[in-house]
């Protein structure tokens, strides 16, 4: 597995393969998943994370059946730009996948990415109970839809493929 940077990815990326996207939480992890066009990003089920092992075979089980290419995971800058100890947690389980899968690992700041989500949710008049459920796989999609549209820049600009 390497970590690489948004455009080290275009550069490598194919057409028509799928990325996925990755909200980690403490009890949950929320996943996203491009189309082949890798223009939209859908929310899928929350993995309940349980511990490492059990949670990296539900991870990899889920992107093997949707034959995903690359992860694009949020790290959870502070506002002020520092790294606490949610981005370091963030990274030690990205170092931790190295054992297990040779797919690229892709770092999101998504800073406010649950703050749009819960927006969007909502405004959508979801009730709090489902907004529970589902507001780490909106995360997840919210970083997801951003990285896809710098890859989308980054081929009009000429960068990519």
């Amino acid at each position: 597995m390497t970590i690489l940077t948004i455009e080290e990815l275009a550069a490598q990326l194919q057409p028509n393969q799928a990325i996925a996207g990755l909200d980690l939480g403490t009890k949950t992890i929320g996943l996203s998943v491009s189309d082949l066009g890798r223009r939209f990003a859908t929310p899928r089920e929350v993995i309940r994370r349980v511990k490492f092992g059990v949670d990296a075979e539900a991870l990899l089980s889920a992107a093997n059946k949707e034959k995903i290419a690359a992860f694009v995971i949020g790290l959870p800058v502070n506002m002020d730009g520092t790294e606490g100890p949610r981005c370091q947690a963030t990274r030690a389980f990205v170092r931790n996948m190295e054992q297990k899968t040779p797919l690229p690992f892709i770092f999101w700041d998504e800073r406010l990415s649950t703050v749009a989500a819960e927006r969007v949710l909502i405004e959508m008049d979801v009730s709090r109970k489902k907004r529970a459920e589902r507001i780490d796989s909106a995360a997840a999609s919210f970083i997801l839809q951003g990285a896809l549209d710098r890859l989308a820049s980054l081929a009009r600009d000429g960068l990519s493929d």
